[in-house]
């Protein structure tokens, strides 16, 4: 290394410009999740924050749960679609304190999940609901609260599979975690 070169991390290091944070809140809005493609990282609530440090975006992502499959694919698609919009190198910090919790989730990413047919956490992960307190799973097809709870496992590991009781319809249910 000669004098005066920059190291590999330091590539494309640079000061962030004023809008740069909206800008880069604005891509990672349509970087979407892997396995529900309705919702993106933003709406899920699982980039949990973007700051400069050391001349980079520094972006914090809390996946859904410590063992997410697709917590590397989310993390590629973060940094390529951030790298497309010309952030140079972004550095990305998976925290796993405080855990995800599905309060996180958006108004908008609960009512995309719904139009895609997938109900929405009902209620909140608060004291309340692990006293029994938690708010009717309804029917994302007819909107419907007669359902019945078919296995605590759906799709995917943090989803549960329910039936309409009045539709009939079965369905995936986001699990209030």
């Amino acid at each position: 290394m000669r004098p005066g070169e920059l190291i590999a991390s330091d590539r494309g290091a640079r000061s962030g410009a004023p809008d740069d944070l909206a800008r880069a809140w604005s891509v990672l809005g349509a970087v979407m999740d892997p396995e529900v493609p309705v919702v993106s990282v933003v709406d899920l609530g699982i980039v949990r924050g973007l700051d400069w440090q050391d001349g980079h975006l520094h972006v914090v992502v809390t996946p859904t749960y410590s063992g997410c499959p697709a917590t590397e694919v989310i993390e590629q698609d973060i940094e390529q679609a951030l790298e497309g919009a010309g952030f140079a190198a972004p550095k990305l910090e998976r925290r796993l304190n405080p855990a995800w919790t599905t309060d996180w989730i958006s108004n908008d990413g609960r009512e995309r999940l719904r139009a895609y047919g997938i109900a929405p956490p009902a209620g909140s992960t608060s004291k309340r609901s692990l006293m029994g307190d938690s708010g009717d799973v309804c029917c994302p097809q007819c909107g419907s609260a007669h359902t019945e709870l078919l296995s605590q496992f759906g799709s995917t590991a943090c989803k549960a599979l329910y039936r309409c009781i009045d539709c009939r319809e079965p369905f995936d249910y986001f699990k209030c975690i």
